[in-house]
């Protein structure tokens, strides 16, 4: 209801954005479904990085893509980790460490996410040019105070966790759960193969969904570095997880709007650029997904 209430408020923004990616150059958007499957397959390498055994290569590409259409039912990969844990279960890893394997690649890919920003910056200390970020024309009245209220939130529950890890049984369950995680770490980084795939994966993915950004920024002719398009979406997929929601659903568009302001862009032009990115990453294959994941069920893959 906030999101849709959020959309009829800025409706002439987002309809002009509409307006201006039906002049998109088409080949440049084929580009960036081409980019999106390989961020797909990024996934897959980083996944197969995080255990030992060889996971089967199909199977575990089917996952993935099938991953995003759970991951619009529950907030911060919460959906896309399900998957996964009963795909590895499936696969015949122990609970413990089918867990430390979700934990590992949410590490590795935050850790790449950042670390490809801080060069980015360092690099291009000026991409970001917050005096060019007029909030009144990129972010409707009262989405900064509900991203505040999403964020108390977020460390509210992190706090009850905190304080429920105190008692005695969490406290042995979250020992466990860290001495196989630090042990398969361990014994991961000791295989080239695995190291290589893992921290190959999880720069691939952040990096990947960049250019995908950057090559719909590049069908609307926007005139922005690409580069500096490439920042926007490291920062904004930053700054997004902070306010954890279902697929990155809000979040995500208005810090990706924000970000591409603070490059140069015109809010109608950034808008255009996050609906292009949006509809390609997450609208079409959402179907397809679903479908995918239905599929993997019924044959106990997941």
């Amino acid at each position: 209801m906030v999101i849709g209430c959020l959309i009829f408020e800025r409706w002439p923004l987002i309809a002009g954005g509409a307006r201006q990616l039906l002049t998109a150059n088409v080949y440049w958007l084929l580009a960036a479904v081409g980019v999106t499957v390989l961020g797909w397959a990024a996934v897959s390498l980083a996944r197969q990085g995080t255990v030992l055994e060889p996971l089967p290569a199909r199977r575990l590409f089917a996952t993935q893509f099938a991953a995003g259409a759970a991951n619009h039912l529950l907030p911060a990969g919460l959906g896309a980790g399900a998957v996964n844990l009963r795909f590895l279960r499936k696969c015949g890893l122990p609970l413990g460490r089918s867990s430390a394997a979700l934990a590992l690649y949410l590490l590795s890919e935050s850790v790449g996410r950042c670390l490809l920003l801080l060069v980015l910056l360092v690099a291009f200390p000026d991409a970001l040019d917050l005096r060019a970020l007029h909030l009144g024309q990129a972010l409707p009245d009262g989405v900064l105070p509900a991203a505040a209220g999403l964020g108390c939130a977020v460390v509210l529950v992190l706090t009850v966790l905190t304080v429920l890890a105190l008692l005695p049984a969490l406290r042995r369950a979250i020992r466990t759960f860290l001495t196989t995680a630090f042990t398969d770490l361990r014994s991961l980084h000791a295989r080239p193969a695995r190291a290589l795939a893992l921290w190959c994966g999880s720069l691939g993915f952040p990096a990947l969904q960049a250019a995908g950004l950057v090559t719909v920024a590049l069908a609307l002719r926007m005139p922005v570095p690409v580069v500096h398009v490439a920042i926007a979406y490291l920062a904004a997929s930053v700054a997004a997880a902070l306010v954890p929601t279902p697929g990155g659903l809000g979040s995500v568009d208005a810090a990706l709007v924000v970000a591409l302001v603070t490059t140069g862009a015109s809010a109608t032009a950034a808008t255009s650029a996050v609906l292009g990115f949006r509809i390609i990453t997450v609208w079409l294959p959402l179907v397809p997904a679903a479908l995918t994941l239905g599929a993997l069920v019924r044959r106990r893959v997941v």
